[in-house]
């Protein structure tokens, strides 16, 4: 079977290729507009708990009850056709993942900048630092290394989301595996090589978050 494998992956390269490199184009536009504004908004929430946390959590709250199949159904036709606009599919799952991805992040941020201890803050403003300072030097650190695991462990989350794309005709890597499944009837070997490439991407970036949180987490409440 594994020689199949190879014999397929071989005989439909060109499509495999431009499978991949939709999925990963997804994934690359969902992952960096998931950290940055997710990124945004969990900090504003912080900051602003009233004017945007509650307001923020509430939405992500809601988001979580609707299943990504169907976000992405939604804003692939009934959204567009009450805007009577037309948008890519391509584009409708960027905004549909990023949606989910955004909140996720914000969440993840929001949350460890609310529970990061105050002592630490008081003992930089004893030592004379400024609030930039004491973010710079001793929040920001500390608080990046204690969210890196769970934003790893997000992000895979996305990537496997995007094999949804294929349900609105978006041409990433799971549609283009059913289309050569189509011609050639052999699911064990297309999607077990499926399987294997999301082994090879998921599995090390898990292996990293584990290594991450079990290094460098720690419960500061009690430092």
């Amino acid at each position: 079977m594994i020689s199949t494998i190879f014999g397929i992956i071989v005989d439909y390269r060109q499509a495999l290729v431009h499978g991949l490199l939709v999925t990963l184009s997804l994934c690359l536009i969902i992952w960096l507009v998931g950290l940055l504004i997710g990124t945004l908004i969990g900090f504003l929430g912080a900051e602003y708990p009233e004017a945007v946390g509650k307001p923020a959590r509430a939405f992500a709250f809601i988001l979580s009850g609707v299943p990504i199949l169907v976000l992405l159904f939604w804003f692939n036709y009934p959204l567009q056709e009450m805007l009577r606009i037309f948008v890519s599919p391509f584009v409708t799952a960027v905004v549909a993942i990023a949606l989910v991805n955004i909140f996720a992040v914000a969440n993840i941020v929001h949350t460890a900048l609310v529970e990061f201890p105050k002592q630490y803050i008081i003992a930089g403003k004893v030592c004379g630092m400024r609030s930039r300072e004491i973010f710079a030097k001793i929040q920001f650190p500390i608080i990046f290394r204690e969210i890196l695991p769970s934003l790893l462990t997000t992000q895979v989350n996305m990537l496997q989301l995007t094999l949804f794309a294929s349900l609105i005709s978006v041409n990433e890597i799971f549609y283009v595996a059913q289309d050569i499944n189509s011609i050639i009837y052999k699911p064990v070997e297309i999607y077990s090589a499926l399987a294997l490439f999301f082994i090879a991407i998921c599995l090390p970036l898990n292996g990293l978050a584990l290594w991450l949180k079990n290094r460098y987490t720690q419960n500061l409440s009690e430092k």
